[in-house]
């Protein structure tokens, strides 16, 4: 007996790799319930990008130009991430409390975009007898609401953790907030699948106001009683924040790294607003069938940065993980192409699968490259440039991607572009090749950065500022721990 419990206690650190992030300062069971914020960003991550945009542009009828600049609106938003966090860093409430005050409107600002959005979508679909621009007013109005919401609440909620948690245990906590965000991905795709399986638009708002539920219930039970009121006023001064950004540009080849990767965002997000109708419209797929590519793009993606953290932890250079993504995704949307001609939904969902997979291994790669080659004492600065570069990315390529397919759909189905391209498979099959092509660009930019990275990395912080990084990096949190470090 005895034998066997000192091999389950060999085995516990490698079956539950996070078990290690709970300390005395933040026991296991408080942290696990301030992650259930993350748990309600992925849920509206996924109905937005994920479910919203089929039904939207399938079973509504809207056009899909305007689907994406509406999906497009949440992401802009997210390169205010960083000044966010920052000014959390500073704000004293008459309370005394810096966090809960935005994570308390950023609930309520996702709480009413929620709200209001089933019906703003119903006025837009056309389904009225008022004049056509309240629908998308109401529309704009509520993805603009839940995208400022969950961008506050995500920021704001991993900058709590960070101060709760201690420095040697921080990078643990925010693997396991990164872990829990796609797991909440997974498990609302999954749960907006089977409830969408018999569509209809009753069932639509059910689905959207009990997710607006979920999220205010779940957003108060991760906060309360996490933050400790702080008697006392403002913070003394600090550096400005235009001040330390100016800095920071003073310092290596900021511009072309910032470059790859908005380049490399955007040749991965383009796809975010048609793959779901892509399947649908072309493969004739079911709601519930497209709904499920979000759990597989989220599942590949943790794949990604598991192989991401694997790699560069045996000492393969950041910059060359990040081209192995760029393959992968290079692969990826040729198997997404292939798949029309086949007719196989096989052949699609590899490709989404590998599609996930190299964005995860490109953004780990990225970040964790800026966080190396980041001066001493703009760590968090450095990680909030990072996602602003790629959050304004991914908002203009979704858009992009679906006013491409607008233009050429009625060409492409007119016969104006010739025999060879008639059909509703080539405006989509157009923007795939586009982001192959940007593939290629970023892997351009990319090749003398890594011949400047073994010098750079030398110079870095040190190796437990590293580890923060390879075990931390997603590509929707970054801007939090920005927040905490600038």
């Amino acid at each position: 007996m005895s034998r066997l419990a000192q091999a389950w206690t060999r085995l516990g650190p490698g079956l539950l790799p996070f078990a290690d992030a709970a300390t005395d300062e933040l026991p296991l069971g408080r942290l696990l319930r301030l992650s259930l914020f993350q748990v309600t960003v992925g849920m509206s991550a996924v109905l937005m990008i994920g479910t919203l945009n089929r039904v939207m542009i399938v079973e509504m009828g809207v056009a899909a130009g305007l689907v994406a600049a509406m999906v497009a609106l949440p992401l802009v938003f997210a390169p205010l991430r960083a000044l966010i966090g920052f000014r959390s860093d500073n704000y004293r409430s008459a309370l005394g409390w810096r966090r809960v005050p935005y994570l308390w409107m950023g609930t309520l600002l996702q709480f009413g975009g929620l709200s209001i959005m089933p019906f703003a979508l119903i006025l837009l679909s056309g389904d009225t007898d008022g004049p056509a621009w309240i629908g998308h007013v109401a529309a704009a109005a509520a993805f603009l609401m839940v995208g400022a919401g969950l961008h506050t609440v995500q920021t704001v909620g991993l900058a709590l953790a960070a101060d709760l948690a201690p420095p040697r245990a921080l990078p643990r906590v925010v693997a396991l907030l990164s872990v829990m965000l796609m797991l909440g991905m997974v498990g609302a795709a999954l749960g907006f699948g089977a409830a969408l399986r018999d569509f209809s638009q009753i069932r639509l708002i059910q689905v959207i106001q009990g997710t607006a539920l979920a999220t205010m219930v779940l957003n108060c039970i991760a906060l309360w009683r996490q933050e400790a009121r702080i008697t006392g006023g403002r913070r003394g001064d600090t550096p400005g924040f235009r001040e330390s950004w100016r800095a920071l540009r003073t310092q290596g080849p900021w511009t072309r790294r910032l470059v790859a990767t908005g380049l490399g965002t955007a040749a991965f997000s383009m796809q975010d607003i048609l793959l779901e109708p892509y399947g649908g419209e072309i493969l004739g797929l079911s709601v519930s069938s497209t709904t499920l590519l979000t759990a597989l793009v989220a599942g590949a993606g943790i794949a990604g940065f598991v192989l991401a953290a694997r790699g560069m932890g045996r000492g393969v250079e950041a910059h060359r993980v990040a081209a192995a993504g760029l393959l992968a995704g290079i692969v990826a949307f040729t198997a997404v192409i292939a798949a029309a001609p086949a007719a196989s939904a096989a052949v699609f969902a590899a490709g989404v699968a590998l599609i996930g997979l190299g964005a995860g291994l490109f953004a780990h790669a990225t970040l964790t490259a800026c966080m190396q080659l980041a001066p001493s004492g703009q760590v968090g600065l450095a990680l909030g440039a990072w996602g602003a570069a790629q959050a304004t990315a991914a908002g203009t390529a979704i858009a992009l991607g679906g006013l491409l397919r607008d233009l050429l759909m009625r060409p492409a189905t007119d016969g104006r572009l010739g025999e060879a391209l008639t059909g509703a498979a080539t405006p989509y099959g157009a923007v795939y090749l586009l982001e192959i092509a940007l593939l290629f660009a970023t892997l351009a930019a990319l090749g003398p950065l890594a011949q400047h990275a073994p010098r750079a990395v030398r110079r870095a912080a040190g190796q437990t500022e590293l580890g923060a990084v390879r075990r931390a990096a997603t590509t929707t949190e970054l801007g939090a721990v920005a927040s905490r470090r600038a």
